[in-house]
Parts: C-alpha cells; structure tokens; sequence
C-alpha cells in the first residue's frame, strides 16, 4: 500500500499526544544500496554519509548515520582521505567532503520514501566494475 508503517493501539485506549504504551507505531524499513558520494562532518554531531543514487543520473538521495564496524568505518575514512570526488545532482552541501565513485552502501531506510528518512549506512563494499 505504500504506507510509512501502521499503529496499534489498545482498544479501550483513547488518543493523547506524546509516547504512550497503548498505541505504538511499527514502521516499514527496507535496505537499499547507494554510492556513497561523500561525508559531512559538524562539529558536535555525528557524522553522516551523503548517499546517491548508482545510475547515470546520479542523483543525491539523502544522508545516512554511519554505522559500521571498525573495519569499515576505516574504509570509509580511506577513501575519504584519497581524493576528492564531485557532488551529486541536487546535493546543496557547502560543508561537504565528497570521494570519488565507487564505494557502495547498504543503507536501512524507511520505505517508499524519495529522500532517505531515519536512514543508517550498514555496510560499505567497492562498486563492481
């Protein structure tokens, strides 16, 4: 149906704004893989992977919260520090660093969303040639 996810609520419940243990939201997730066209790092935040999409068009899709392991996360910062790489179409990130194609990601997001939403990169993997 293309929905975001579905409530469940306790019959004899009514409705209140706020967390509540009588109605509870499940959302629909789905892994999907995109390049992974760059970092951004802000001081006092976590950093985010900014993630596009792995057809000609390569479009800007939104950014991820990393979470890999050690080993990858040093991949990641491999290839951050090999060179630089060029934005996306739609990416409006002046504080960007952006690598060079060629890095795929698994990113868990909600499902049937244009742009990413409470998105995490899972893994990272060299693109196939």
């Amino acid at each position: 149906m293309g929905l975001e996810g579905m409530v469940s609520k306790r019959p004899d419940s009514v409705y209140r704004s706020g967390d509540t243990e009588a109605w509870l939201k499940t959302k629909c997730y789905e892994e999907v893989d995109f390049e992974v066209a760059g970092v951004q790092l802000k001081p006092g935040s976590a950093p985010l992977a900014l993630m596009a999409t792995r057809d000609a068009e390569r479009r800007y899709v939104g950014s991820a919260h990393i979470a890999l392991n050690k080993a990858m996360r040093e991949r990641l910062w491999a290839k951050v520090q090999e060179g630089k790489g060029t934005p996306p179409k739609g990416a409006d990130k002046p504080d960007a660093e952006w690598i060079k194609p060629g890095l795929v990601g698994r990113v868990k997001t909600l499902k049937r969303e244009d742009k990413l939403r409470h998105a995490t990169l899972q893994a990272i993997r060299e693109a196939k040639s």
